[in-house]
């Protein structure tokens, strides 16, 4: 299955919604928010999971087939059209017609309206009976340290460190920069030590002031009775993952710093420790009273922007049972050079050239340093078209010079220098 939005490049390089929403504006010219279109990428990315059913439709009474999704997202750099694609078995194909009017979205989770899931499932009922037992049966793609290196710019020996501190603490944050590619490379990380890019074993969460302990473990929730108890994010993957204890599971924890950390981990802090972890070492959880624990298999991963002045330093006990891994701008590594010589631009290179050097001035600044350096992932997935059609100017002027205001903000005179040495870069 495919969906559109090829000017947005692979999508896996934005961090939210709200980012994607952007993009779609700008890079279409949009008058409209764009917010159902950026739900519909999100989703397609980060929801659809393999074992999934999915329906495909003509317009608003007709399905044309029905699938099993299996495989993870990819992108598909030929593809001007449907770049986007999720691998599926398809079950079923041909046309059948719906009484109930069907969503006009892209795409849609129907999976609360049970109603609607049954009618559509009424087509199928005489062939797939053994539909769900047959999702199950999934092969996963292999993903290898091999792939981890050719997808994420680091070169073989920091990628070795980076893996045996993880193994060795269990916890581990990546921080760096803006653009470093922290969120490209937790998941690529998590796959890389999987061996398979099995979505099922891979969560993210993203932590911002109102997210709270009920979120991650458990908490009551109204409803229309009164109140139900319902259990947290981080408390349902803990226990998937104690039923599958043969496999590592990766659980990503996007803006780590933005949330309260004592008020969300709760008494967590101490069962998250490398060897506070599994059966022996329980904790009684705040509101249901279950004895309750940290499997082994469990990896947790922060992403932590150094660039962000809003947010307080992490609380000290967080700090020390996570070990900190720093993602640096990759324009030196061997496989960026690589990747900007494919391109064969001189236009690209004196902008590449410009960015090191600007980098080093925001190094030397004593109210900055190199944790407000700009990352490479800004330039990343670039083709000669875009180098040709202006792509390279809309990153400085809307991506690039933007945070440079905010660096510099009492010093217009330096983000107009700069500005200027950006753009004649690029002419």
């Amino acid at each position: 299955m495919g969906i559109g939005w090829s000017k947005l490049g692979n999508v896996e390089q934005y961090a939210s919604k709200e980012d994607i929403r952007k993009s779609l504006r700008t890079l279409y010219r949009s008058k409209y928010s764009q917010k159902n279109c950026a739900l519909a990428l999100w989703q397609f990315l980060h929801e659809l999971k393999p074992g999934d059913v999915i329906f495909a439709k003509r317009g608003l009474n007709e399905i044309l087939g029905r699938g099993v999704v299996e495989g993870s997202y990819e992108f598909d750099k030929n593809d001007d059209s449907y770049p986007n694609i999720r691998r599926v078995r398809w079950t079923h194909n041909g046309e059948w017609y719906s009484e109930c009017l069907l969503a006009t979205k892209p795409l849609t989770d129907i999976t609360a309206y049970p109603d609607l899931v049954a009618h559509l499932n009424s087509f199928f009922e005489d062939e797939g009976s053994d539909l769900e037992e047959d999702a199950g049966q999934i092969e996963y793609p292999a993903y290898t340290p091999e792939d981890f290196l050719s997808e994420v710019y680091m070169d073989a020996e920091r990628y070795r460190t980076l893996v045996n501190v993880l193994r060795a603490k269990k916890n581990i944050i990546l921080q760096g920069a803006p653009g470093v590619g922290k969120t490209f490379a937790a998941k690529r990380l998590a796959y890389s030590m999987m061996g398979a890019k099995d979505a099922e074993r891979v969560m993210m969460v993203q932590f911002h002031q109102s997210y709270s302990y009920e979120d991650f473990i458990e908490g009551f929730r109204p409803n229309a009775q009164g109140f139900d108890l319902e259990k947290g994010a981080f408390y349902s993957f803990c226990k998937k993952a104690q039923d599958d204890s043969d496999n590592d599971y990766f659980f990503i924890i996007d803006e780590i710093n933005r949330g309260n950390l004592s008020k969300i981990f709760g008494e967590l802090f101490m069962l998250i420790e490398n060897d506070k972890r599994g059966s022996r070492n329980t904790l009684q959880l705040l509101y249901s009273h279950e004895l309750f624990y940290v499997p082994s298999n469990v990896y947790l991963i922060g992403m932590m922007n150094t660039a962000d002045r809003s947010l307080a330093m992490l609380d000290y006990a967080l700090r020390r049972r996570f070990a900190f891994f720093n993602l640096l701008p990759a324009f030196d590594t061997e496989s960026f050079a690589a990747y900007q010589k494919g391109l064969a631009s001189k236009k690209f290179d004196r902008l590449v050239a410009c960015i090191v050097k600007l980098n080093e001035a925001i190094a030397s600044d004593e109210s900055l340093g190199n944790g407000f350096c700009i990352g490479h992932s800004y330039f990343c997935r670039i083709s000669s078209d875009d180098v040709i059609d202006g792509k390279l100017s809309e990153i400085i002027d809307y991506e690039l010079v933007p945070m440079l205001c905010e660096y510099w903000f009492d010093e217009p005179s330096k983000v107009d220098e700069w500005a200027d040495k950006l753009r004649r870069s690029i002419q």
